[in-house]
């Protein structure tokens, strides 16, 4: 295990796996249970995953992503799903924390009512949603395996309509990015460069 700041500067994408390494369910829910940290707008918790393992379902999602050979070569391939109407759970999600006390009612039914009211009419803002709980929700689990020893592949070169298909997604369920994970082979470049600091921050 590393600290958290050498894990966020030592990953970096791969494209080369080792295709001898098989990784258990457990293995695979232990990274996805990392990744239920992720934040979310509402603590919708509006993802899920689809992790392929198999030979013959890793053949069939590389497929669905051009060919890409990592798809098939990795431990696991998962699919980052996003769910547009999740906005329809938060009623389940945030009783618990009144039930414990956490929140008195008219907090409870203050965030309920945000939350459904920001989204039912708003078709823009659920697929929106969907897709950044789905990159937090894969940044964390890339981060994760990274903390494992393993390495990962994001993916974004995919036919949608193909990976739904592949994954048994539902009509509300969008394939936000594709990650291949699983133990280095040779021939991974190392971090590739990056731009400027001053580029990419501006303190006001």
């Amino acid at each position: 295990m590393t600290d958290t700041l050498s894990t966020i500067k030592g990953r970096t994408s791969a494209n080369n796996f080792d295709t001898t390494h098989v990784l258990s369910t457990a293995e695979i829910e232990e990274l996805v249970s990392y990744a239920q940290h992720a934040p979310t707008a509402f603590n919708l918790q509006n993802w899920r995953v689809v992790a392929f393992s198999s030979k013959a379902q890793k053949e069939a999602l590389k497929a669905a992503a051009y060919g890409q050979q990592k798809v098939a070569d990795a431990a696991v391939t998962f699919v980052v799903a996003g769910i547009k109407d999740g906005y329809k759970e938060i009623g389940r999600l945030a009783k618990p924390l009144l039930d414990a006390g956490a929140i008195d009612q008219a907090a409870y039914d203050g965030w309920v009512g945000m939350t459904v009211g920001s989204h039912e009419n708003n078709p823009q803002l659920q697929h929106d949603e969907a897709l950044r709980s789905g990159s937090l929700a894969a940044m964390t689990l890339m981060l994760a395996a990274q903390a494992k020893g393993y390495v990962s592949g994001p993916m974004s070169g995919f036919v949608p309509d193909q990976v739904a298909k592949v994954a048994n997604l539902g009509p509300n369920e969008v394939p936000v990015i594709l990650i291949a994970v699983g133990r280095a082979a040779d021939g991974n470049w190392p971090r590739k460069p990056r731009r400027a600091l001053k580029e990419q921050v501006a303190v006001v």
